[in-house]
């Protein structure tokens, strides 16, 4: 509790995805993340939100749980795609991809007659 006061604790995530962007507007963190609609989100007291480029968010306040709950809330938006790695991921997050169908299939693919 003594580093949260002194330093703050924070924590950074990635929008990977083309289109994705986030927005700073007033207070609310504002993600456009491949939805109709972009997605408005209100930070709780004591979190600060601050948007690196279009693609980087950084959240930080003292208490350390309250960090980790937003940024895990502001993660469950668009959580990493397994196929294709799209989402919002914490940095340095390393998503494992799946082969997709024609993985599976071999090098001849398509049906057997």
């Amino acid at each position: 509790m003594v580093e949260g006061v002194t330093k703050g604790f924070s924590k950074s995530l990635d929008l990977v995805g083309v289109g994705y962007r986030a927005q700073k507007v007033g207070n609310r963190l504002v993600l456009q993340v491949g939805f109709s609609h972009p997605v408005e989100i209100t930070p709780p007291p004591g979190i600060d939100v601050a948007v690196e480029g279009t693609n980087r968010i950084i959240i930080s306040g003292i208490d350390k749980q309250l960090v980790g709950q937003f940024a895990a809330e502001v993660r469950a938006i668009r959580p990493p795609d397994p196929y294709k790695g799209k989402g919002i991921r914490y940095t340095g997050e390393e998503v494992r991809l799946k082969a997709g169908k024609a993985g599976k299939a071999g090098k001849g693919g398509g049906k057997k007659r």
